[in-house]
Parts: C-alpha cells; sequence; structure tokens
C-alpha cells in the first residue's frame, strides 16, 4: 500500500528532528482543511515556539494562500523570530498535488540564537570601529502560535508601514494600511473583518470597499 503524501512529510519531519536535534522545530501545515484556523497536523520540538497540533499558520502560510497562482517557489534559509525573541533560520517548503494545487506545507525553524551571540562575540573582537557601524538589517518575521495574535502582529505592520498613528490616518492611510493587510492574507483568518474594522474604526462595509479599490 502506497505511503500518502501526509504520512511521508510526517516521516521526513521526524527523521530532520532526529537529525538537527532539539533545536530544530519541524512543522507540516495541511491546507485541505481549515488552513486559517487550525493547519498544523504534525510538529516536532514544538515547545521552541509554543505551538501544537491544531494551532493556526504562519504569516508565511497565509501569504502563500493568498498569492497562490500555479506552484509557489520554495522560500528558504530565511531569518524569523519567536515572540519570547529567539531568533530562527526558516525555511518554507510547498508540496503540491497532482493537479498543482498546495495542500501541505513543510516548515523547518533551526534555532540559531547561540550561535548568534557567540558569532557576535567574535565580531566584537575582530571588527574595526568604523566598518558596518550602521549598517541595516530587515527585522525577522514573528512566529506566532495563534491566529490572534498573527493578526496582532499584521496590524501593527500595517500602521508601521503607513508610519501614522490611525487616529491622525487619513483615507487614503488607512486604504495602504488595509490592503496591505489584504496582500498578507489576513482577510483569510476567521472574523478577522471585524477586528480590522474596530481597529480602524471604520465600518466592515467600509473595510471591504477599501479593498476593493486597489483590486
Amino acid at each position: 500500500m502506497a505511503i500518502s503524501r501526509l504520512d511521508m512529510l510526517k516521516q521526513i519531519a521526524a527523521g530532520l528532528a532526529a537529525q538537527f536535534g532539539e533545536n530544530c522545530e519541524i512543522v507540516v501545515h495541511d491546507l485541505t482543511a481549515e488552513p486559517a484556523n487550525s493547519s498544523i497536523v504534525h510538529i516536532e520540538n514544538g515547545n521552541l515556539t509554543g505551538r501544537q497540533i491544531g494551532d493556526g499558520p504562519s504569516g508565511a502560510v497565509l501569504s502563500a494562500l493568498k498569492h497562490q497562482k500555479g506552484p509557489l517557489k520554495d522560500r528558504l534559509a530565511y531569518l524569523t523570530r519567536t515572540e519570547s525573541g529567539r531568533i530562527f533560520k526558516s525555511s518554507t517548503i510547498y508540496i503540491n498535488d497532482d493537479n498543482g494545487d498546495l495542500h501541505y506545507i513543510l516548515s523547518i525553524n533551526y534555532d540559531i540564537t547561540n550561535l548568534l551571540a557567540i558569532e557576535s562575540s567574535i565580531h566584537s573582537l575582530t571588527s574595526c570601529a568604523d566598518s558596518d557601524a550602521h549598517a541595516e538589517q530587515s527585522s525577522p518575521n514573528v512566529i506566532t502560535h495563534d491566529v490572534n495574535k498573527l493578526l496582532s502582529e499584521l496590524i501593527e505592520q500595517s500602521v508601521a508601514l503607513v508610519g501614522v498613528p490611525v487616529p491622525l490616518m487619513t483615507k487614503e492611510d488607512k486604504i495602504k494600511a488595509i490592503n496591505f493587510l489584504n496582500d498578507a492574507g489576513a482577510f483569510l483568518i476567521t472574523k478577522s473583518g471585524d477586528k480590522v474594522a474596530k481597529y480602524f474604526g471604520i465600518s466592515k462595509y467600509t473595510l471591504y470597499s477599501y479593498v476593493d479599490i486597489n483590486k
């Protein structure tokens, strides 16, 4: 009897966790049911992020669902962080069915926080005072274990993008923020429209009319 894709991914997840040890979290997302609410069907070393089976998706999963047009390109070796500040080197691998539809996601998150601390100590001994003193580094995305926290994080990002506090936002500012949320897949989360509309002080009708403006 042939092994299913899902069972194979669970087998691979267990093998990767055994290979790389307790600092490596492996997550399998099943997108065939209700991915915006409880996409995690298998997880190894979930204590690293506090996530467990039945928890919701990450920002990468929502973005994949929102923007899928044919096979997606895997995201490999990018930085993420936990709510407690741990830094991960992450990879997101998209698994399609025979028709090319996205069914599963395999996520690999390796905790490199201690390695970065060692690297920083070495760098402080070898660097010059004026070298790359002002180098800018983009902030890693936060891995949350709750879709409500993920939505809150996306809302904060939308406000940061506009650069204006909500009470001072113009209509155009709110349109920009809300369309960022739409592009990020925020409205795939159940009842997200209610929270976003309340946050920006507008009605749900106005909210969705703002989304339609840039279509």
